[in-house]
């Protein structure tokens, strides 16, 4: 039997708001968890706070419809993208970079080297913008694991791949998207550089 939050997802694409705030009601504690970990790595006095993040995010999400997701994974993950495109919406209209001390994160979450050093968000954007260009599946497996928060084996289950793929493919892709970062490297992931 799936979950409820499953059936409430069915239910408010085919046109009960109801479903759509019990889904909302059940998922905040979640969806909020995600805006603090992805601002644990924030700047301090960052004007935009997580709870409003979530609320953005869901509005953007929800908009006048139902999100396409079809299961809790899928519905987070795509929670994830829009909270970081919100971020980096921020972070371009506060015309941060590099120089002036702009948003930083760790990527400590994607097991990256411990010596990595924090990472501008208009840098990870742009990573993941040219990982997407040379390799989508990879772009989706980063959104997955590190902004979605899912396991292996729920990005295995989302991405209709084997755990033992997955976890070989996450391993190539982060350390393909720290090199990028750092080094501003176009190797395709998996390829060895």
């Amino acid at each position: 039997m799936p979950e409820p939050v499953t059936q409430w997802l069915a239910q408010w694409r085919d046109g009960d708001a109801a479903a759509g705030d019990r889904l909302v009601a059940a998922l905040y504690p979640e969806l909020h968890r995600l805006a603090d970990r992805l601002f644990r790595h924030e700047r301090i006095g960052h004007t935009l706070q997580p709870t409003a993040l979530v609320h953005e995010a869901w509005l953007r999400l929800a908009g006048a419809q139902a999100p396409a997701a079809q299961v809790r994974g899928h519905l987070m993950a795509l929670a994830a993208r829009v909270m970081r495109e919100i971020l980096i919406d921020h972070a371009r209209s506060r015309g941060r970079g590099k120089r002036d001390g702009g948003q930083r994160l760790s990527l400590t979450q994607v097991d990256l080297p411990a010596e990595s050093p924090g990472v501008d968000l208009l840098d990870l954007d742009a990573a993941l913008a040219r990982l997407e260009d040379v390799d989508p599946e990879r772009a989706r497996l980063v959104e997955l694991r590190y902004f979605g928060g899912l396991s292996i084996e729920e990005t295995a289950r989302a991405l209709g791949q084997s755990p033992a793929t997955v976890k070989r493919h996450w391993q190539s892709t982060r350390l393909w998207l720290y090199e990028s970062m750092v080094a501003g490297q176009d190797a395709r992931p998996g390829s060895g550089r």
